[in-house]
Order: C-alpha cells, then sequence, then structure tokens
C-alpha cells in the first residue's frame, strides 16, 4: 500500500547546462567571416582591375625570368642526387657479379642519354 499522502515525486527531468554558443550565434560569426573575406577578395579584385595591366603582367614576366636559373638549378641538384642513388643501389645489388662495372651503360652505344626524369 502506498503510504499516506503518496509516494514523493520523481525528478525525471535532465539537469543540462548550457554547453557553447548557440546555433544562431555560430551562424551569426560564420557570416561574419564569410562576408568580411568576400569583402576582400572584392577589394583585391578591383585593387587588380584597376592597376595597369602592362605594369602588373612585366612584374609577372620578369618575376619568372628571374626564377628560371633557381628552377633549372635545383632540377640539376635533384637529378644528381637521384643519379648517385641509383648507382648506390646498383653497386648493392650487382656486387656478386663478375665483371660488372656500376655506372657503365649496358647497350654498346657511345651517344649519350639524357637521365632527366620529367613528371607532367
Amino acid at each position: 500500500m502506498p503510504p499516506p499522502g503518496g509516494f514523493q515525486p520523481l525528478k525525471y527531468k535532465r539537469n543540462l547546462p548550457v554547453r557553447g554558443p548557440g546555433a544562431l550565434t555560430i551562424l551569426a560569426g560564420v557570416l561574419a567571416v564569410s562576408g568580411y573575406g568576400f569583402y576582400r577578395l572584392a577589394q583585391g579584385n578591383l585593387e587588380k582591375r584597376q592597376a595597369q595591366p602592362a605594369e602588373l603582367a612585366r612584374e609577372k614576366v620578369w618575376s619568372r625570368i628571374h626564377l628560371v636559373p633557381l628552377l633549372l638549378a635545383e632540377g640539376d641538384r635533384d637529378a644528381y642526387r637521384r643519379q648517385q642513388a641509383a648507382l648506390e643501389r646498383e653497386k648493392e645489388i650487382m656486387k656478386d657479379v663478375q665483371g660488372w662495372v656500376p655506372g657503365q651503360s649496358v647497350y654498346h652505344k657511345p651517344k649519350p642519354t639524357d637521365q632527366t626524369i620529367v613528371v607532367l
């Protein structure tokens, strides 16, 4: 039998604290950051459009001209490093073969061939 006056009420509601900003606050922040980004993009496009096109084109051409020797030297260093690594691998692999000369071509062709690798 239940006690006189009935049972005490059960606490069934969850007591969860509010954690972090609300959805509208996050949405407002995302819209503000996106709006600022689009504003900066539009300002850059206007600046590019209003600047003298010949000056920007000349600057781009000269920057590429000045970068060419650097890029060629970097490619040469990389090709040399790869060639030396391949020679070391060949020495290690063919160390037990009689009469094998590491780095010597297996073809009887006096004309040297280009060993560069082009990655497209």
